[in-house]
């Protein structure tokens, strides 16, 4: 790896020459300006506004503009002879326990490399120094015509620098936080517990940029003339009602995209939020409430047969009466026919006598 800066280590009176090397590298897809109508590369000229000329990268100097815009020259020698100690050299300053870095004062990495064989022993003395102690070392270096401040850890068998912000540089994180009070339960947290228990742990080496596969994928496809792929369509959402089911359902997910069995948290109790109560008797789903319902019913059909049945014999009870009083009638009138039969027929025969 090409070292991208040379010097030392200052360690007390102890003094390890080093080359520092970048630690990362940028995997991302470049692109060019272009004019859209024909396709031709845009670019950018340096041109000397006095001389009205385009001039080259050899020609070009720094320079510091004062308040009054009077350009001061500065060169890459006066850069190199700045009246520090740390122009040339990384200053160990303390060795500070790791945890007492914030993360957000971290910036590039850097590998530092043994500069050359007198160099191994120093450094490797270093490297078991800071592994023994469990801590870290901070220093302060020129880098880039400004003095930055740095972390020193073991990585492997090797030492990287961590550039860091200087503590004035991080702002603090006012009207970041929501400004409205909120409550928390315990249950939601045992849910956010057992979330975070499912999705577990991850080894970052399987993590890649989805995104450039897909942006290479594109660019492949129209290097062959093809259309682009499809881009999927947006994953369903909707406004989050209750934070206990969102919660259960995202646990459930986790499961089965972990292929395990899927259910709710195993130590958490899931409360629903309380449904509203039915306006109509038909939309009820209790059991006792159908069953009284169906009784009562029931009893009413019951009831209103019992009594249909009474009064249909109550008619032919009164059927039965009047068809006997009409009989006896019927009965009297022949009777009554038959004697005044006799009696004319007796008188007839005395008259013939």
């Amino acid at each position: 790896m090409r070292s991208i800066w040379n010097g030392a280590i200052s360690f007390g009176l102890v003094s390890i020459p080093i080359k520092l090397v970048n630690a990362t590298e940028s995997h991302s897809i470049s692109f060019r300006q272009i004019h859209t109508e024909d396709g031709g590369r845009i670019r950018y000229r340096k041109f000397c506004e006095l001389e009205d000329r385009e001039v080259s990268g050899a020609e070009i100097g720094k320079a510091y503009e004062d308040a009054d815009g009077t350009m001061i020259q500065i060169s890459d020698d006066d850069l190199a002879h700045l009246p520090i100690p740390t122009a040339r050299t990384i200053e160990i300053v303390a060795f500070v326990p790791a945890d007492r870095i914030d993360p957000l004062q971290m910036g590039a990495a850097y590998y530092l490399a043994a500069g050359g064989a007198a160099a191994a022993k120093p450094y490797t003395l270093l490297r078991e120094a800071l592994k023994r102690s469990n801590k870290v070392a901070i220093a302060k270096y020129a880098l880039r015509g400004r003095e930055r401040l740095g972390m020193l850890r073991v990585v492997g068998d090797a030492i990287a620098m961590h550039g860091l912000l200087w503590p004035d540089e991080v702002r603090a994180p006012e009207g970041v936080a929501p400004d409205t009070d909120v409550t928390v339960r315990d249950k939601e947290l045992d849910l956010a517990d057992a979330l975070m228990d499912t999705l577990g742990e991850v080894d970052l080496a399987d993590l890649h940029d989805e995104y450039q596969d897909a942006l290479e994928e594109v660019i492949a496809a129209k290097a062959a003339g093809e259309e682009p792929p499809e881009a999927p369509g947006p994953a369903p959402g909707g406004k989050v009602l209750d934070l206990m089911a969102a919660l259960e359902n995202s646990v459930r997910a986790a499961k089965e995209s972990r292929g395990e069995e899927a259910g709710a948290a195993e130590h958490a109790e899931v409360t629903s939020l309380p449904r509203r109560r039915p306006t109509a008797p038909e939309e009820e789903t209790g059991g006792r409430r159908t069953t009284a319902a169906a009784k009562k019913t029931a009893a009413k059909k019951t009831t209103a047969a019992a009594v249909k049945t009474a009064k249909s014999a109550q008619a032919k009870k009164a059927a039965a009466k009047s068809t006997e009083k009409s009989a006896d009638r019927t009965a009297a009138k022949k009777t009554a026919a038959k004697k005044t039969a006799a009696k004319k027929s007796a008188a007839s025969r005395k008259r013939t006598a």
